[in-house]
């Protein structure tokens, strides 16, 4: 916010957020207009608050906790979480592996369990998540049964 700015410097309480388009919107203590909300454009905010202190609700983490976890699935590396997305239907962690990116839906089926001292998030995706990324995480296709010899007479019998 430059200097000329009237918010320049200026503390501001924030009433309420909610989600329009997939984006943010806050509704902020003091601007009840729209010539007041444009005023805030490109207005850069400072959250005031404990980096280090996790939210009150069990299972709650803020966004900026995930970034940087490392991912593990059956105990191998498969990535990084780059960013948290939040959409309509659930959040999605980003985890970035070289340099593609997997998206994850962010429930507890495939996010079982997460630890931000150890800077670790297990995840239990549906086979083929990381697969392409990771071949030796593929599970090998099943053994096709040795013929039995019934079965070879049956056949050369037709």
């Amino acid at each position: 916010m430059p200097e000329e700015s009237p918010w320049f410097g200026k503390s501001v309480t924030v009433l309420e957020l909610r989600w329009y388009n997939q984006a943010p919107v806050l509704f902020l203590d003091g601007v009840t207009d729209r010539t007041a909300a444009e005023s805030l454009i490109k207005a850069i905010l400072v959250i005031d608050t404990d980096a280090d202190k996790l939210p009150d609700e069990p299972d709650a983490w803020y966004d900026h906790q995930l970034v940087g976890l490392k991912v593990l699935r059956d105990g191998a590396e498969v990535g990084e979480v780059v960013r948290v997305e939040h959409m309509p239907a659930q959040d999605l962690l980003i985890i970035k592996h070289n340099e593609r990116e997997v998206m994850l839906p962010f429930v507890k089926a495939m996010v079982p369990s997460l630890d931000i001292a150890a800077g670790t998030v297990t995840v239990t995706p549906p086979i083929g998540i990381f697969e392409e990324i990771l071949p030796e995480l593929a599970t090998p296709e099943p053994a096709q049964p040795e013929p039995t010899e019934s079965a070879e007479a049956e056949s050369s019998a037709e």
